[in-house]
């Protein structure tokens, strides 16, 4: 291998970003693809500023075929022109020092419409009842070089001009409307308008046969929802949605929408979301609403998703992350401003009580060993992909909806519509954003907030009564209950019975004087993280504690407090920082509670303590789950076996979550009535006395009553199966008999894999993961 010198094509492999001395303004760029044959050519203009003394020019290529004869920059032809597969990367040398200024890089390729949802890919969708092929582009992060040659990073931003050569009968879109079309007998040249300086990552084109609906904003934006033939009156609801969250954003930001048009496309069997500028790509189970999944959770889970994408046209889109790194600032930002867009439109959903889930799981996530910051260090492209995770998204937007809570919503909605302005057409990096922040404020968050997102984790704040004051310790949690060093500024909020607090705590330890300060008192109690908008635990002395747990029965919290606090309760006992003890005194404070946001979190916990003490302590686990009972049953009482009119989905859910886990708890009141309704239907299969959702715990109570001595529940579950027609109910059934505590049993089950009775069925399903 020759050396590597100053002078060669060589001195750019193995470089993680691209050369700085020239760089895109502007793409001209023209395709043809062929649907049938899976292919595509194109011709591409690149202006080009030559910004420091080079022979070279670098650029992203993956997978195209280029015609080296058409390559031209300016009059000049490269002697040299080198692909190194690698790095993604074609490097073209001139035989002299290209000169300084702009010039216009040009040359044809020919590329192949990928299936694997990179670069320009080959979809199929239904049209008249036969397949059919459509063709749309996966860019993020990184694909846009597999369908053109570009520098293929997002601080490349570039103005660029489409240009589709298509079957005349096909739909062609891209991030601009159209400018013009030709049509020459079966073949359609589609024009479209120059787009705004933008990253090479969110250039769009779709091509297909589709219909659409549209609306308009306040402002006059042309709002449209693309979709198969057929089915575009299930993206009415997306719409209405879109149209709002432009409105919204607008006002938000103080900065209106950048393009003359908003397009959005459901693509059959996509299983991502992309907020390429002006021409959103979305599932069509994230964005379409059919018939028969109009509940609550489909509605929300659509509103989010719309809400989503659109705010990415403002954080992700106007404003970009420098480098993939940041990616946080796309993500995260989008992720919080969905959910406060959902909120103001939908107050009646509670959508930040979902938010938390999500919260929750990813505390737990970020307090395990190996987790990451959320300033991700990327050493090769290839590592870009496997960052967008809970990390990302979730704590992304916890941190900025901790730092909303403590600033004031106007506060810091003055604040981010200024780094929206500033930023605008550009790119930034995290701490340009805490430096707006700051600058808006007067508040020091620059150096408050790096730790946030540079080092993975976060703190538990340890809280003890001392005579007049709370004393205050801060920590690095970890699940696994070892201790490491670690200091955050935390923005605390905090309520002690009816009057709120907020401070910064910048030192390992602090003390504070409370107004409330007769904490002995039953009636008197304190709660740091108020709403759970922190980003971090709460620890507390055995005092306050049993204060908040009589707070708890006087229902004093909001239901995400709730939430907060019993999640608190079972994640500090699992690290060992709390007893068990102290988790059931919580747990059984909530023992009437009947809010259904809340109580299925009470049922995780009676289902791990459960589990937990049966391993543990065996000779403690029949007291135990008879406590973990009596927790239960008062919600339980309210909501009956029987479904009501008007109910929603949570409700539905809910009884299903809470009769199982009261029968795999073993109460006996509960499993007899299951018996008794599972012999109902076993003669009569259409009889209404179990609901699809409460069967499950009805197959349980008769799983419950058999064993190899007494065969005959599972016997008549077996027959069932046998006789039930819903392939999903079947399915649901195959999970019950497979796991029954009695081995003889469970060895029968498993072996029904072998046998024609099961043989078309999904043997995980089987296995028990229903």
């Amino acid at each position: 291998m020759p050396a590597i010198t100053a002078d060669s094509p060589d001195q750019f492999r193995g470089k993680l970003r691209l050369p700085r001395f020239a760089m895109p303004t502007h793409y001209k760029l023209h395709f043809h693809p062929d649907l049938v044959s899976s292919t595509f050519s194109s011709v591409v203009s690149i202006n080009v500023f030559i910004l420091a003394p080079t022979r070279f020019l670098v650029l992203n290529v993956v997978e195209l075929t280029i015609d080296h004869a058409s390559i031209h920059f300016k009059s000049l032809e490269p002697t040299d022109v080198v692909f190194f597969k690698d790095d993604q990367i074609m490097v073209l040398g001139f035989l002299k020092e290209l000169p300084l200024g702009e010039g216009v890089l040009s040359m044809h390729f020919n590329g192949t419409l990928s299936d694997e949802m990179k670069g320009f890919h080959r979809g199929k969708y239904h049209y008249k009842g036969e397949m059919a092929y459509m063709a749309f582009t996966v860019f993020e992060p990184v694909h846009a070089r597999r369908c053109f040659p570009c520098w293929d990073e997002p601080n490349f931003k570039a103005k660029s001009k489409l240009t589709l050569e298509v079957q005349s009968d096909l739909v062609a879109l891209s991030n601009m409307p159209v400018l013009g079309e030709m049509v020459d007998g079966s073949i359609k040249v589609v024009h479209f308008e120059e787009s705004p300086l933008m990253s090479t990552y969110l250039v769009a084109m779709v091509v297909g046969i589709f219909e659409f609906i549209e609306g308009v904003t306040s402002e006059g934006t042309i709002v449209r929802v693309y979709t198969e033939v057929g089915k575009s009156k299930q993206g009415q609801f997306a719409l209405d949605v879109a149209v709002k969250s432009l409105d919204l954003y607008d006002d938000y930001f103080e900065t209106p929408y950048a393009l003359p048009k908003l397009d959005m496309i459901g693509i059959p069997d996509f299983p991502v979301a992309l907020e390429n500028f002006g021409l959103v790509t979305i599932g069509e189970g994230g964005l379409l609403l059919d018939e028969t999944s109009t509940t609550s959770t489909k509605l929300q889970q659509i509103a989010v998703n719309v809400a989503h994408e659109l705010a990415h046209q403002w954080c992700g889109n106007l404003v970009t992350m420098e480098w993939w790194n940041d990616i946080w600032l796309s993500e995260g930002f989008a992720t919080w401003m969905s959910h406060e867009a959902v909120d103001s439109f939908f107050p009646q959903w509670n959508i930040w009580l979902k938010f938390l889930v999500g919260r929750v799981e990813t505390l737990r996530l970020d307090s395990v060993t190996g987790s990451h910051p959320i300033e991700v260090e990327i050493h090769h492209t290839n590592e870009i992909n496997g960052i967008f995770d809970e990390i990302i998204y979730v704590k992304g937007a916890s941190i900025i909806r901790m730092l909303q809570s403590f600033l004031g919503a106007k506060r810091f909605q003055k604040a981010l519509a200024s780094y929206v302005k500033k930023y605008a057409y550009s790119n930034a990096k995290t701490e340009d954003l805490w430096t707006v922040i700051e600058e808006e404020t007067g508040e020091p968050f620059k150096d408050l907030m790096t730790p946030w997102t540079k080092e993975p984790g976060y703190p538990v704040i340890n809280v003890k009564h001392e005579g007049e004051h709370i004393q205050l310790e801060q920590a690095k949690f970890e699940l696994d209950g070892s201790s490491r060093s670690s200091l955050w500024d935390v923005p605390i909020t905090l309520r002690c019975t009816s009057s709120t607090e907020k401070f910064i705590l910048k030192h390992k330890h602090d003390k504070l004087d409370l107004c409330c300060k007769r904490q002995k008192d039953r009636n008197i109690w304190i709660k740091l993280n108020i709403n759970e908008t922190g980003f971090y635990r709460v620890k507390y002395d055995k005092e306050i504690t049993t204060a908040l747990s009589y707070a708890l029965e006087a229902s004093e919290f909001s239901s995400m407090e709730k939430i907060g606090i019993l999640d608190n309760a079972l994640v500090l006992s699992m690290s060992y920082e709390h007893t068990l003890a102290s988790l059931l005194h919580i747990v059984y404070a909530c023992r009437e509670e009947t809010d259904y946001n809340v109580v299925p979190h009470i049922c995780d916990i009676t289902r791990s303590v459960s589990q937990i003490t049966f391993d543990a302590a065996p000779n403690l686990a029949g007291d135990i789950r008879q406590l973990l009972i009596k927790i239960l049953l008062s919600p339980t009482l309210k909501l009956g076996w029987d479904p009501k009119d008007g109910e929603g989905d949570l409700v539905v859910g809910l009884r299903e979550t809470i009769l199982v886990a009261l029968v795999k708890l073993g109460h006996d009141k509960t499993i007899n009535e299951g018996v008794k309704r599972f012999h109902i239907l076993k003669h009569d299969n259409n009889s209404s006395i179990l609901s699809p959702h409460t069967r499950k715990a009805a197959y349980l109570s008769m799983r419950k009553k058999s064993s190899s001595l007494d065969r005959s529940g599972y016997d008549d579950l077996r027959q069932l199966y046998k006789d039930l027609g819903d392939e999903e109910e079947k399915l649901r059934m195959l999970g019950v008999l497979s796991s029954c505590s009695d081995m003889e049993i469970v060895l029968e089950s498993l072996n029904l894999i072998f046998t024609n009775e099961v043989a078309n069925e999904p043997i995980c399903s089987f296995l028990g993961y229903t």
